[in-house]
This record gives structure tokens, sequence and C-alpha cells, in this order.
């Protein structure tokens, strides 16, 4: 196998089904073995208690990029809700030490923002999660890619109809029910991917050989197209 192996560990917002997963580890240089194992519908909380994070500890990676939030919220229901400074905070400590332990290097990311907006103005339903996650991460002294704050700076300059272009019609929560504003077309997970691959050149030093293409332009430049 490659020398470097990276494992993605998050939700639907990460896995290949509609997710920044595939964008993001289309950029990385054949140096690098990258293993999504990102899953639909899982929060912080299940992913741990269904036994996916045991899988990724199992791949024996240097790397794994955490990112949960989204299924953590009020109104996921008991096997996935967490509360952002209490049970969420500690789930993702968990995560980092169990990291640790097995040998990995836990990157932090936040959360992807949902792409949905009111009188014209972007919805931010996940900062109590993303400044959650970047305490502890800076408490545990993790490297972290703040995802949310980068896909919120990139939206806020954007109009509803222009960030429809990320959405993917054909994901199943989409199919029959209008607009799938969580999830990702390709272009979608082309675009988030790269953000996510270059702040990992940024926290990761090392990496940066590692990651193709020249980093993305600034926001300003994306909505021009």
């Amino acid at each position: 196998g490659a020398p470097v192996r990276i494992v993605l560990a998050g939700d639907s917002t990460v896995n290949n089904g509609g997710g920044w997963g595939p964008g993001f580890c289309a950029l990385l240089t054949p140096n690098v073995e990258c293993i999504n194992l990102a899953r639909n519908g899982r929060s912080s909380k299940s992913y741990y208690d269904e036994g996916i994070w045991k899988t990724v500890l199992d791949e024996h990676a240097d790397f794994i990029l955490i990112q949960f939030g989204h299924n953590d919220m009020p109104g996921k229901g008991p096997t996935r809700e967490t509360d952002p400074q209490t049970t969420y905070a500690a789930n993702m400590r968990r995560y980092i030490t169990e990291a640790r332990t097995a040998g990995a290097r836990p990157v932090i990311v936040t959360s992807l923002s949902r792409r949905s907006y009111k009188d014209g103005k972007l919805i931010e339903d996940l900062t109590a999660y993303a400044d959650a996650a970047k305490r502890v991460a800076g408490e545990e002294d993790v490297p972290v890619i703040d995802l949310n704050a980068a896909s919120t700076k990139l939206l806020r300059t954007m109009t509803q109809e222009q960030a429809d272009q990320y959405d993917a019609a054909t994901h199943p929560d989409a199919v029959g029910k209008g607009p799938d504003r969580t999830h990702l077309n390709p272009a979608g997970s082309a675009v988030f991917g790269r953000i996510v691959a270059d702040a990992l050149a940024k926290v990761c030093i090392e990496l940066g050989p590692d990651i193709q293409g020249e980093p993305a332009k600034p926001a300003a430049a994306l909505q021009s197209k």
C-alpha cells in the first residue's frame, strides 16, 4: 500500500455518497491511500456506539480526519443527539485519545455548513458544535480544519440560487423532497474537498507535497463562474 494512510470518519457530509470526501481524496497523490469510512446519518455518539469507529482504528491510519455535528443536533433522536458543551465535546475528546493510542494523528474538522438562506442571509445552525470541536482540539493540541468557518464564509458571498449549484439532486434525501441543501453533488465535493485539502496542508505541513494542484482561490473568485 501507499506510505501514508488517511482515514475519514464522519457523517453523510463527508462520505462518498454526498460529502466532501471524494473531492478531497481526488486531490491526494498516489503516495496517499485515502479511506472514506464516513457514514450517512451518524452522530459523534452513534458512530461510536455502532462500532464504526472501531473499523476506523483497525485501518492503522497515519491520520484520521474526524467531522461530526449534523446529526448531533436537537431533534435527531436519543440514539444520536448530543449537547455541544458536554456529550459532544466528550465524544470528540474520546476520538482524539483513542486515535492517538492507536498510533494515528487525529485532525478535527468542523461541520460543513448547510446551504439554506432566510431573507437572503445564510442560516448558521452548526456554530455551537463547531465551537465545541475547536475548543476540544485546542485543549488536546490537535490540528483543526475549520471547515464550518470556511464554508460559511464562501456561502455568505452567494445567493440561495448560487449555493444550490452544489446541491445533491439525486441524494435519497432530495428525491421527491425538493432541494437537498445539506449534501453535495460532485461540483460541491470538489469545491469543499479542495478547502479541506488546502487546510490540511497548512495544519499538517508534512502532507503538503501529497496534495495536488494549486490551492483554491479565495471565495470571491468562486462566485464569478
